[in-house]
């Protein structure tokens, strides 16, 4: 699929910012890559717990506006099945997944032509009969979120008005993001109805969903399962938990996801994506899906090949502008974005 200019990339970025108002970025090392350059700046201000978590769900979404179409790359995965026996299966088409004709011409729409190298591993995983667990490893521009949506999407009904498939993200914008890959790809099944479990969606008690999808944050679903039985979870085929890393770093919803996950049916098939694998995470991903398949980056290679980076130490903000000034003077960069962090009581 070809790859939209940087510039226009930093333009969908830039018509998105008003949402981010209160964007702050955590990461010491400065970035360009081979069309441009992010560089981040750190201001060695201490920040509290809540801005630690903002800056993960803040930059998580960052990705998935910039990178709005498939990053190239080479990078190698590792796949560990549940079943070392089962022959390892991988596909280069869509067409070798037998995908109902919507769906595939949704696929086509969204300009993807072929496979990306974690959609080649993870979709015959997903789709495969009876439905496996997944536990995967992913960054953002590497067509996850499509391999899900085309799973979940695959394991629907559409003669069935309820909700058969869950999918939690760890903040609003994350889920609305989400949600916009849903709508795309369901564009050639208009049967096919998407909820959101987001704060201000309020329905009234008593009600019961009719939509097939539902996708939202881990406290409103919590309470559309359990205290206002908008959902009933026993007839849940698919659970999706996207963005694992950011969603434990967020006060209670990994708790949340945990009881969410309980309400589930035993043959509930699991999926969960992280775009990094810390002991924490992997910690809260065996809690949350048993038995399954795991796709991990190769360690050498946990970082996009299309992005080179770098760190400057800096002292204070003369230091962080010599910087600067210096890589301006040693590269030739065409548009930049540079992420700072500065306290109110600092200005």
């Amino acid at each position: 699929m070809a790859t939209d200019s940087w510039a226009l990339a930093v333009d969908e970025q830039e018509a998105a910012a008003e949402s981010l108002s209160t964007l702050h970025l955590k990461d010491e090392k400065i970035k360009p890559d081979a069309n441009g350059a992010v560089v981040k700046a750190d201001d060695n201000v201490e920040k509290t717990e809540d801005e630690e978590k903002e800056d993960r769900a803040a930059q998580s979404l960052l990705n998935k506006l910039i990178r709005s179409n498939l990053v190239d790359t080479t990078n190698q995965v590792e796949v560990l099945q549940r079943d070392p026996t089962s022959p390892l299966y991988s596909v280069k088409s869509f067409e070798e997944l037998r995908l109902k004709p919507q769906l595939l011409q949704g696929v086509y729409a969204m300009g993807f032509n072929r496979p990306s190298k974690i959609q080649e591993n993870a979709l015959p995983m997903m789709l495969a009969e009876p439905p496996q667990n997944l536990i995967a490893q992913s960054q953002s521009g590497t067509g996850k979120t499509a391999a899900f949506v085309l799973a979940m999407l695959s394991r629907v009904e559409p003669g069935n008005k309820y909700p058969q498939c869950l999918c939690l993200s760890p903040t609003y914008e994350l889920a609305l993001q989400t949600g916009k890959v849903i709508e795309q790809m369901g564009n050639f099944y208009p049967e096919l109805k998407l909820a959101y479990a987001v704060r201000g969606n309020k329905l009234e008690r008593g009600q019961k969903i009719s939509e097939q999808i539902v996708i939202g944050t881990p406290g409103t679903v919590l309470d559309w399962c359990s205290k206002l039985k908008f959902i009933d979870p026993k007839k849940i085929k698919v659970f999706v938990l996207d963005e694992a890393d950011v969603m434990i770093a967020t006060q209670g919803h990994q708790d949340q996801s945990i009881r969410i996950q309980r309400m589930l049916p035993r043959d509930c098939q699991m999926l969960l994506f992280s775009a990094t694998f810390e002991d924490s995470v992997w910690k809260f991903a065996q809690k949350v899906v048993p038995d399954p398949n795991i796709i991990k980056l190769k360690r050498e290679e946990e970082t996009l090949d299309t992005i080179k980076q770098y760190y400057v130490l800096c002292n204070n903000r003369d230091e962080k502008f010599r910087a600067l000034c210096n890589i301006y003077g040693a590269i030739t960069i065409a548009q930049a974005m540079i992420f700072c962090h500065v306290s109110a009581s600092r200005e």
